[in-house]
């Protein structure tokens, strides 16, 4: 089965980096784009970060300058780097992707289950 891990998140203090990670796994045939969204209390779920298969990179308005994405395509892994943190980058942070199974003609998107990421002031 076909899913997406998500492994780092925390708490951490204002000003200090945190790193994300999101692991395609099961049968994969090939990766497309692969990021991150995030999703406060009370608000819509916004863009982070997004890596295309082209490399081209994306980043949400909110923490351009401080993040940086990169996917392994090897090993179908995706990293986010968050420096800077602010108590605003407070939210539940899901990873993004789209994949192909082994055996689909048809690339899908899939979520990751979610981490939360707390930065206190």
């Amino acid at each position: 089965q076909v899913q997406l891990v998500e492994s780092g998140g925390g708490l951490v203090q204002a000003g200090e980096s945190l790193g994300l990670s999101c692991a395609a796994s099961g049968s994969v045939a090939r990766l497309g784009a692969m990021g991150w969204y995030r999703q406060a209390p009370g608000k819509q779920r916004e863009l982070v970060a997004q890596m295309t298969s082209a490399g081209i990179r994306k980043y949400g308005d909110s923490v351009k300058g401080r993040v940086t994405i990169s996917v392994n395509n090897v090993e179908k892994t995706g990293y986010l780097l968050m420096n800077g943190l602010k108590p605003e980058d407070t939210a539940v942070y899901y990873c993004h992707a789209v994949l192909t199974p082994l055996g689909s003609e048809f690339p899908n998107p899939y979520w990751g289950q979610g981490t939360q990421v707390t930065v206190s002031s």
